[in-house]
């Protein structure tokens, strides 16, 4: 550290100090306003961070599967930790942009890349529903893509988030809505 201060013009070393400071600090300022803690986690609410997600958090919240399964459970793979994170970061950031951009659908539906995980998901946890019982049987989803059969959703499109979740058909969608990043004696001090 001590060379490179030593190779930067003395006059130069405060203010790009400060800038870095500026950085830094707005960057942490960033990570703390956006949350970003918690999309670490298995919380259903780390999804409502993003406002165009409310719909479809309220009609899972109404649905028989939030006593059963969470949006991870159902939106990214199982199978290992690293699979896990790597979809969970790799969709996030995918959603990040559009989200950013102001390009996302009117209604929000998945990828074919999610729509696979999704069926997965499905089959992982109804494997006895669809073989013991019911005897339907269990494809993947490029065998459903392909023709061979029917994906999960084809005769259970009302599950878990109905046909209806989007941000035009439910306009009040009502979630909770995450705790103000506003510490309390700022909020205080902007009232004075």
């Amino acid at each position: 550290m001590k060379k490179l201060l030593n190779i930067i013009p003395r006059v130069f070393v405060v203010p790009l100090f400060v800038v870095a400071g500026i950085i830094v600090g707005l960057g942490a300022y960033t990570v703390y306003v956006a949350r970003l803690h918690t999309y670490a986690t298995d919380e259903p609410s780390a999804c409502i961070n993003c406002h165009i997600m409310v719909p479809y958090y309220q009609s899972w919240e109404q649905s028989s599967h939030r006593e059963w399964a969470h949006c991870n459970d159902c939106h990214v793979p199982q199978d290992n930790f690293v699979n896990k994170y790597a979809f969970k970061a790799a969709d996030g950031l995918y959603h990040s942009a559009v989200f950013t951009l102001r390009n996302e659908p009117m209604a929000i539906r998945p990828r074919n890349a999610s729509n696979r995980v999704i069926m997965e998901n499905c089959v992982r946890c109804h494997t006895q529903l669809t073989t013991e019982f019911v005897k339907a049987g269990q494809i993947s989803y490029s065998e459903a893509s392909q023709g061979e059969g029917k994906a999960c959703w084809d005769c259970h499109r009302d599950i878990p988030h109905t046909v209806v979740s989007n941000i035009a058909s439910s306009p009040n969608a009502i979630a909770p809505l995450p705790e103000s990043p506003v510490p309390t004696w700022l909020k205080e001090m902007i009232k004075k």
